[in-house]
């Protein structure tokens, strides 16, 4: 494919792609995807029945399964799912049969300040235009199931408070004596809403609603999304999404989605969105794309079904986890491996030389902004002190049982003996090393990449979870903040010491996994402290209960589940060709 993204955008490479990209039926085929496993979606988009794909796949072996995480990214974010894309077409090159599996990206980002999740350059996802904007529906999906169980709740609180016993019985409800004061549930939208983080709703005369404080996170944050990346089955995600609590009542009882009498709805809103959606690379390869959670906010991967689909068939399954290691790399590690069954036979890090000079004291970066020269010249000094930070991640991963890939996302302006000091270093701690060129060159850029993750996938490891399960949740904690993210400890602040003393007496909750939540921007909670920071301690400053997702969720610093929108968004820049009904601008 003769383009050339130093001189055309994204979206412009993906169009030019999207001339020669694979039919539906010649994707599906080239997948292992059967025609009767196809739900047809439109024109370009097709998703998977999933539930027809594993009953015939149940059986069949198991290929490579490789995870792509990062070091800790600037603003900008370091090319973690360009890399991963750029991985699946050098491994297509080798002449492996590779599939892939990625988050579906979040409307916040892609028109704010981050983009798309389709990758970059020449080694990005296709079709660009309907993946980025809405796909086949599942965010819209998870968006109306969540705020179907706000309207049941909100709904039930104006009734009960406008009526007595006697006239709710006439009307088929009993009373749940509701706690206004502990409402737990929010309303979701899919953008980066500053605004809507904190509300007064119900305002105006008795049939208007119940007043009372409330708010917005975004999609990705809905514990819904979760459910949909653990669930293994429709069985398992209705009874997951049964088993929500959205409020409490007046003696401390957790009010359910089921005692609500939404379940049900909910899940027949949600039922399509267990079958992935199947794309391709420019190359031609197979990805799944399947959930969409953030890993700073939430659980941070693709789906279990999508890895299961995959894993089987194919050589080679690359899957992806958000952000760094310390968040996105954690949370496979002791949540989804552990719920889906399966270990990594390999762990890529994606680093650049840009983020580790960040890391090492370099200017403040920015989006919006010009890079700083520093970041563009040779400076070894700075780069050496900044791998500081790639050794942690090393070490994190390593301390999983498993020898990390680094792959060093090339940018043309890194020299040779900055690129031969961050292999040098990765080798020291114990990694592999591999160039790539993914976002110029494709496939054939990221061969020594992929030589290197055949390589380590054919090592034997001894992977295993970074705590028993059996381990309490305080102790949980402390332990990931020690161990992965470098504290000295953990301060809970009193109103999280109250809720983790209410979880730790609960058998049941107590047993419920632990989903950190926490800045992506540092390994500790403070956004501003790059490079790896010592002598600090991690402050967790709420508990959250996803009981659907059986989840307990530290909330750490001041980490907000409903990001905002930044001064100069990406919605500036994206259009629509009237005469082709090309979107325009998508990066």
């Amino acid at each position: 494919m003769n383009l050339d993204p130093t001189k055309l955008a994204d979206w412009e490479i993906a169009a030019a792609a999207e001339r020669t990209m694979l039919s539906p039926g010649e994707l599906a085929e080239r997948a292992g995807i059967l025609p009767g496993e196809v739900i047809p979606m439109g024109k370009q988009l097709f998703k998977v029945d999933a539930a027809a794909a594993l009953s015939r796949l149940e059986s069949a072996p198991s290929g490579k399964y490789i995870d792509v995480t990062a070091i800790t990214p600037t603003p900008l974010g370091e090319g973690k799912t360009t890399t991963t894309i750029g991985l699946i077409q050098a491994l297509g090159k080798r002449g492996r049969r590779v599939t892939g599996a990625i988050r579906q990206p979040s409307g916040g980002p892609i028109f704010n300040i981050k983009g798309s999740a389709a990758g970059g350059g020449l080694a990005q996802c296709i079709p660009l235009g309907p993946f980025s904007m809405g796909l086949t529906g599942d965010i819209d999906r998870i968006v109306n199931a969540h705020n179907l169980a706000m309207v049941a709740l909100t709904a039930r609180m104006q009734h009960e408070h406008n009526y007595d016993d006697a006239t709710l019985a006439r009307r088929g409800l009993r009373r749940l004596d509701i706690d206004p004061a502990r409402v737990t549930f929010r309303w979701v939208i899919d953008y980066c809403a500053q605004a809507l983080r904190n509300i007064t709703i119900g305002k105006g005369g008795k049939m208007d609603g119940f007043e009372m404080e409330s708010g917005f996170t975004i999609a990705a944050a809905s514990e819904l999304m979760a459910i949909l990346a653990v669930s293994h089955d429709l069985a398992d995600l209705r009874r997951r999404i049964s088993r929500i609590t959205v409020a409490y009542d007046r003696s401390g009882n957790p009010v359910t989605t089921r005692d609500l009498e939404v379940d049900g709805a909910m899940a027949a809103w949600m039922a399509d969105t267990l079958n992935p959606t199947l794309i391709q690379t420019i190359e031609g390869q197979p990805v799944l794309v399947h959930a969409g959670p953030f890993a700073n906010i939430a659980i941070g991967q693709s789906s279990i079904m999508a890895d299961r689909i995959g894993t089987r068939l194919s050589e080679y399954h690359i899957t992806e986890s958000g952000f760094g290691a310390d968040i996105g790399f954690e949370k496979f590690w002791n949540l989804k491996c552990r719920r889906a069954g399966m270990c990594p036979d390999a762990v890529v890090i994606v680093a650049t030389i840009r983020a580790l000079k960040m890391h090492g004291g370099g200017p403040a970066v920015k989006p919006g902004l010009p890079l700083d020269e520093v970041y563009t010249r040779e400076n070894l000094e700075l780069l050496e002190k900044g791998c500081e930070n790639l050794i942690a991640h090393i070490e994190t991963v390593r301390k999983s049982g498993v020898r990390p890939v680094v792959c060093i996302n090339h940018f043309y302006t890194d020299t040779p003996a900055e690129v031969a000091l961050v292999r040098r270093i990765s080798e020291a701690a114990g990694a592999y090393a591999a160039l790539s060129q993914h976002w110029l060159k494709g496939g054939d850029g990221a061969l020594e990449l992929a030589e290197a993750v055949e390589a380590a996938a054919a090592e034997p490891n001894h992977f295993q979870p970074l705590y028993d399960p059996s381990l309490p949740q305080r102790q949980r904690i402390e332990k990931i903040a020690r161990e992965v993210y470098g504290a000295d400890g953990v301060d809970f602040m009193p109103e999280a010491e109250a809720k983790l003393i209410r979880i730790e007496n609960d058998p049941e909750m107590a047993a419920f996994d632990t989903c950190m939540v926490k800045s992506h921007l540092s390994l500790s909670h403070d956004p501003n402290l790059k490079g790896r920071p010592r002598q600090w301690r991690l402050p967790v400053r709420d508990v959250l209960l996803y009981s659907g997702a059986g989840f307990v969720v530290p909330v750490t610093g001041d980490l907000k589940l409903m990001p905002g929108t930044g001064s100069d968004p990406a919605f500036r820049r994206i259009d629509i060709d009237t005469a082709t009904g090309q979107v325009t601008g998508l990066f």
